[in-house]
C-alpha cells in the first residue's frame, strides 16, 4: 500500500500490532520509533504520522495532517453481480481509478449465487475499496450501494447525468468516437453474459446510449477500466 488510510475514530487511539496496517509498517516499511510514513483520514486530508513509540501490544502514534487536493471522477458505475474474484477486482480497481461510486445489481442473466457471496457479508467489498484507495495515493473512497434490478437503480437515481450503457451486440458506435460526454456520466455495465432484450429496451427508454468498446469481447473487470479510462480522458480540467 503507498497510503496508510485511518478512520477518525482511529487517529486517538494506539495502533494493535496485530492489525495488518502495523504489520506493515514494521515488516514492509520497516519504520521504526521516530521515523514517518504516508498517512490518510478515509474521505479527508493526507498527511504524515510519527511513530512515537513501540510497544508489545500496540504503536503509538502521532498525526499530522496537509491540505487535501483529492476529488471524485464524476462517473458513477453500475455493474452487474459477477463471480466474486470479478467483483473484488472492480471495487479494488475503479476505486484506484477515482470514480464516485459503485452500484451493483442483478440482472436477468446474472447466476443469483453471485449476490449471495460473503464477499458482500463479511466487510470485504469494503476492506477492497480502502485498498483501492491506498493503491492510488487517495483518500477518497466511493459509495458502495446494492440494486433488485436496473429498473430499481434506475427509480431510485432521478438526477442520474448522461447514461451510458456498454453493449457487444447492439452498440452502433465506440464509446471513444464520441469526444463530448455531458458529466456526471452513469456507466453501465452488464454480467458476464450481458443484457438481456427487456434490460436493452430498458436502457434506451431511459435515454442510455449504448456503446461498445470494440470488436474485441472484454473480461467485465477490463471492461470496466477501459471506459473509464477513456472517460476519464475526454473530462475537461
Amino acid at each position: 500500500m503507498n497510503l496508510i488510510l485511518f478512520n477518525t475514530n482511529e487517529i486517538e487511539k494506539p495502533l494493535p500490532i496485530a492489525d495488518s496496517r502495523a504489520q506493515h509498517i514494521l515488516k514492509v516499511l520497516k519504520v521504526r520509533a521516530g521515523e514517518s510514513f504516508d498517512v490518510g483520514l478515509i474521505n479527508g486530508p493526507r498527511g504524515k504520522a510519527v511513530v512515537i513509540s513501540q510497544q508489545e501490544t500496540h504503536l503509538s502514534l502521532s498525526f499530522h495532517w496537509h491540505e487535501s487536493k483529492n476529488q471524485f471522477l464524476p462517473i458513477n458505475l453500475w455493474v452487474s453481480y459477477c463471480r466474486p474474484q470479478t467483483c473484488r477486482k472492480i471495487l479494488q480497481e475503479c476505486t484506484s481509478l477515482g470514480i464516485q461510486s459503485i452500484s451493483f445489481f442483478d440482472t436477468e442473466k446474472c447466476e443469483p449465487a453471485y449476490r449471495d457471496s460473503k464477499l458482500w457479508s463479511t466487510g470485504e467489498a469494503e476492506r477492497l475499496l480502502i485498498r483501492g484507495a491506498e493503491q492510488a495515493f487517495c483518500t477518497l473512497i466511493p459509495k458502495l450501494s446494492f440494486g433488485a434490478s436496473l429498473d430499481e437503480l434506475i427509480q431510485d437515481t432521478p438526477n442520474k447525468g448522461e447514461g451510458i450503457a456498454l453493449d457487444n451486440y447492439e452498440a452502433p458506435t465506440e464509446l471513444g468516437a464520441n469526444q463530448s460526454y455531458a458529466f456526471p456520466i452513469i456507466l453501465a455495465v452488464g454480467g458476464e453474459r450481458g443484457w438481456s432484450k427487456s434490460e436493452r429496451d430498458v436502457l434506451r427508454q431511459n435515454r442510455f446510449k449504448l456503446l461498445n468498446l470494440g470488436e474485441r469481447v472484454l473480461r467485465t473487470e477490463t471492461a470496466c477500466i477501459a471506459a473509464i479510462a477513456i472517460l476519464r480522458s475526454l473530462i475537461s480540467d
